[in-house]
């Protein structure tokens, strides 16, 4: 191996070791415990089943007690653990800029009686391919995407929704979060592009990006196919000319239907791309569209007259779709304004970059087993799942270093292009390189444990599945949860 070859791998081995130590010291108590469960998430062979199977791997040298005692028991500094996961190098886009996505996983324990803090996690395609509300764990993931075809993220942050939670709120607080923690580690400077944070649809677009207005962001959602947006009121000298008698000016110009294309008018930028997957893709946009927002939900108790935010309309067509299935329009809202041909095709090429996080929840729940315990505390369940994300996060940074350890009958992988999984098999191999920080397990024999033949006198606590606010406040379900609403005309 020549001298440059050993350049090139020093510093993504460096990286990747530094992480190491620097996850070891964000676990303040059962440190060994937890990292040792982390090497063994990363080593085992085949997709993690149960954490019994994880003890039993040579990655983790303590018995499974000591596996539950460090997910009941530990402690993990998550606030520096987050500062970590922001200063090791991200992906970037085409032209330097950052994309974040976001998106809610649920980890569903629906017969878990004796869990607290389970809420009704949506879910599609159970049962008939129905709507369904199912109890569990949703937890709202950042992730900054990556450019061209992968299925590689890079996750930066996980909460998980408390029952009857604000879902516009508690991702307002967490993407800025997220987004000082960036600054503050340097990756984004004044003068960069600002930082795109793409959402799919059930979020509340426009109210995000009133509630960030002072961040160096743009917030790019999807919206539904009924909504109805306001054009800018016209000036003064328009609606006298229009109006002579005068009259009270109005706050919002014309109605612009999603399903009227009479309303639409003139495009302000069109543009027309080839694409591999969905053949001939036709973007259209128009700007300076605004929701009228009106004083119930979450502008209630707006102090104030409610604000005007405008933004651009997208509107994309594709030719065909890999699965076949019915082929409608997809209407994106960019909070940015005067945007050019650049602009459009930059919005919905980054809005079909975010399904990338869905090959990460794959991966989680498929791979990595994140949501295979039966954990009963919730806060284990935390503890739980930044180990997961840890252990992702090392895959990433070893992705330059992995060798392809492919099985016959798979397709040879061209240098860092390997998938996740791929890259997994061979971190075994780089463990052995990197060292543990983890001391050795000292000899200890079991506790008595409970005597034999005896009873449980301390059953658990039956607890109900979101019926409890954290304010204290009885449980609703939303409208758009129950079973025969329609999609209303949103204004």
């Amino acid at each position: 191996m020549s001298l440059l070859h050993h350049a090139v791998r020093r510093e993504p081995f460096e990286v990747l070791s530094c992480f190491r130590a620097e996850l070891y010291a964000c676990m303040t108590a059962r440190a060994d415990a937890l990292f040792e469960l982390a090497d063994a998430l990363l080593c085992t062979d085949g997709p993690v089943r149960t954490l019994v199977d994880l003890a039993l791997a040579p990655e983790h040298r303590r018995g499974h007690g000591a596996l539950y005692g460090g997910l009941n028991q530990g402690r993990i500094d998550v606030a520096r653990l987050r500062r970590a996961l922001a200063g090791v190098p991200l992906p970037r886009a085409a032209d330097g800029r950052l994309v974040l996505a976001v998106d809610v996983s649920p980890w569903l324990r629906p017969d878990a009686s004796t869990c607290a803090d389970r809420a009704f996690c949506h879910t599609f395609g159970r049962g008939e391919g129905k709507h369904q509300m199912v109890p569990g764990w949703p937890y709202s993931v950042v992730a900054a995407l990556e450019s061209g075809r992968t299925s590689w993220t890079a996750v930066l942050d996980a909460v998980r929704l408390q029952p009857g939670a604000d879902v516009a709120a508690v991702t307002t607080v967490q993407i800025r979060e997220v987004v000082e923690r960036l600054i503050a580690a340097g990756q984004w400077k004044p003068g960069n592009p600002k930082i795109l944070v793409v959402l799919d649809a059930g979020y509340d677009a426009p109210r995000i990006a009133h509630l960030l207005a002072g961040l160096p962001v743009q917030i790019l959602g999807r919206l539904r196919s009924d909504r109805v947006m306001r054009r800018p009121a016209p000036s003064r000298d328009e609606f006298a000319l229009a109006h002579p008698k005068g009259g009270r000016p109005p706050k919002h110009g014309g109605e612009f239907v999603f399903g009227d294309p009479t309303t639409w008018g003139p495009e302000q930028a069109v543009t027309t791309t080839d694409t591999r997957l969905y053949g001939k893709a036709t973007a259209q946009a128009w700007d300076r569209l605004h929701p009228r927002l009106t004083r119930r939900a979450a502008w209630l108790d707006h102090g104030g007259p409610l604000p005007l935010i405008e933004g651009t309309v997208i509107r994309l067509v594709v030719e065909k779709l890999p699965s076949g299935g019915v082929n409608k329009p997809v209407w994106l809202w960019w909070s940015g304004a005067d945007s050019t041909a650049a602009d459009v095709d930059r919005c919905w090429q980054s809005f079909l970059r975010r399904f990338d996080i869905e090959h990460t929840f794959r991966l989680f729940k498929q791979t990595l087993g994140w949501t295979r315990p039966r954990l009963r505390n919730s806060e284990a369940a935390d503890r739980w799942t930044w180990l997961v994300i840890a252990a992702y996060a090392q895959l990433r940074l070893a992705r330059p270093l992995a060798a392809d350890l492919r099985r016959p009958w798979e397709r040879p992988a061209e240098p860092n292009r390997l998938t996740p999984a791929r890259v997994r098999r061979g971190f075994r191999n780089l463990r052995t390189k990197t060292g543990t920080p983890a001391g050795a397990p000292k000899p200890s024999l079991p506790g008595p444990g409970r005597p034999p033949g005896s009873k449980n006198r301390h059953p658990a606590t039956r607890h109900d599945v979101g019926r409890v606010l954290a304010t204290g406040e009885a449980y609703s379900r939303p409208a758009h949860h129950k079973v025969g609403t329609k999609p209303r005309r949103t204004r």
